[in-house]
């Protein structure tokens, strides 16, 4: 008999990155295990509502006894709701996968819902210094699945007590189906650069990431603008920035007018929309393959799920060196890929003083990192400190520079090889691996956990 898991996360058919995965967890994952999802959403229009999705998957994926509820709720749901889903589904687990600080009313009744059912969590957080502040959260779970190696570092530090089988690895997986390589001669690719009108472009460089602080789109447009003032006239007429985000947002800035004000001579796109509703998975696809280079200069981020979507149809990138970007990087020490065991000790590499010139550590041929050139220690009262790592955008100028120069011909051989490394055991990067990797550890969990009477409360 199936075991049932109550997954807490974003509603998995929006098209947030949490959502992505949660999608791909439980459709590659949905012949092991009957799903439940309570379903997040800022203001949920469909609050209230249950789907039962069952039939629809079934249909779509041949698994005649697929089960897949969803319950709708406002922001992540609430103590009421959880105990009327538990009573209905009484699932054997509860996965929860997103930052902490939004579960805050899952774990003041951890020492309710533990006496009977487990809380596995798919822990997502991205940067040092440890975050001691979220030790008790980590604790109220009993199964910590670490989203990139540098997370597991932190959950291995923070929990020593804590057994192998409960602190574990589980990188983002990146669907074969929805992303895949297409030929330039295909006339579906054509046919969508004519659409955006970058047909006659040479060089395109793709952003496609939250308009959010951290993500520092400015940062991009201004290693654009350097990069394109070391070009001639006839060189900039090849080349273009595409923005796939929302060209507003008041967590991030007015992309539209800043690239006005700052880069008015060269060329940007934004493709928010097409045809005044979101890319659809195809239409993704095709953007990624669209794309010569893919830039993420986040100053932290959990694992990058854009860069390692674009590498796995061949597109080389450039990213700061920071959390889990580090993952895609295919850092090496003395010729040997670095493992999540070795975080434990290395934590990061993103102290250019230590490793940027290490003849030691090396990288894959489908990455030019940027190192961080400053590390300040932000915080507020929720996360009292956490380092920001920021790299100068001149320095990831050069690298698009770099890319630039190396022509159309090498650059896809480099994509090629990140491609090949993304699909391999190495990385572990498909959703192939990362549902075998969950079914693996959550089986494992399932073995080991017993109910106890009595667990003190963690009061937040």
């Amino acid at each position: 008999m199936k075991k049932k898991i109550l997954l807490l996360s974003d509603d998995l058919r929006m098209h947030s990155g949490i959502a992505t995965v949660s999608k791909d967890i439980v459709m590659e994952t949905i012949h092991h295990y009957d799903w439940v999802q309570m379903a997040g959403a800022i203001k949920h229009p469909e609050e209230g509502k249950i789907f039962d999705m069952s039939p629809s998957i079934q249909k779509e994926f041949g698994v005649k006894d697929a089960y897949l509820k969803i319950y709708p709720v406002s922001g992540y749901g609430n103590e009421d709701l959880l105990r009327e889903v538990l009573d209905i589904e009484k699932p054997d687990a509860i996965l929860h996968y997103t930052d902490p600080r939004f579960w805050i009313w899952l774990y003041n009744m951890e020492a309710e819902i533990r006496r009977n059912t487990p809380i596995f969590y798919y822990n997502i957080w991205d940067d040092l210094p440890d975050p001691q502040y979220n030790t008790n959260y980590y604790k109220s779970s009993d199964l910590l699945m670490a989203i990139s190696k540098q997370t597991y570092g932190i959950n291995k530090r923070l929990l020593p007590e804590y057994e192998d089988w409960q602190i574990t690895y589980v990188p983002h997986g990146i669907s074969s189906r929805r992303f895949k390589k297409i030929n330039d001669d295909e006339t579906t690719l054509i046919n969508f650069e004519d659409e955006l009108k970058i047909s006659e472009k040479k060089f395109r460089i793709l952003y496609s990431n939250r308009n959010i602080r951290r993500k520092l789109p400015g940062d991009v447009v201004m290693a654009y603008k350097y990069f394109m003032e070391g070009l001639t006239p006839e060189q900039r007429e090849e080349c273009v920035l595409i923005f796939h985000c929302a060209p507003v947002d008041e967590n991030g800035t007015d992309i539209p007018r800043v690239c006005r004000h700052l880069i008015p001579d060269y060329d940007v796109k934004f493709t928010y929309s097409w045809n005044n509703r979101p890319f659809n998975d195809a239409e993704m696809n095709l953007l990624f393959n669209s794309a010569d280079v893919y830039i993420n200069l986040a100053s932290n981020e959990g694992f990058g799920l854009g860069s390692a979507e674009a590498l796995t149809v061949g597109t080389p990138i450039i990213v700061n060196v920071t959390g889990g970007l580090q993952d895609q990087v295919g850092f090496k020490l003395n010729g040997k890929y670095v493992t999540h065991e070795q975080y434990t000790e290395i934590q990061s590499f993103h102290d250019d003083r230590k490793w940027k010139d290490n003849p030691d550590l090396t990288w894959g041929d489908w990455v030019k990192p940027v190192w961080p050139a400053t590390r300040s220690l932000q915080g507020s009262v929720p996360t009292p400190y956490i380092f920001d790592d920021r790299c100068r955008f001149d320095d990831a100028a050069d690298m698009i520079k770099e890319w630039y120069d190396m022509g159309k011909d090498k650059r896809e051989k480099c994509g090629q090889k990140g491609r090949e490394f993304v699909l391999s055991d190495n990385s572990m990067m498909t959703s192939k691996h990362m549902c075998q990797n969950f079914t693996d550890h959550m089986n494992t969990a399932f073995d080991n956990w017993k109910p106890r009477k009595r667990y003190s409360i963690f009061k937040a």
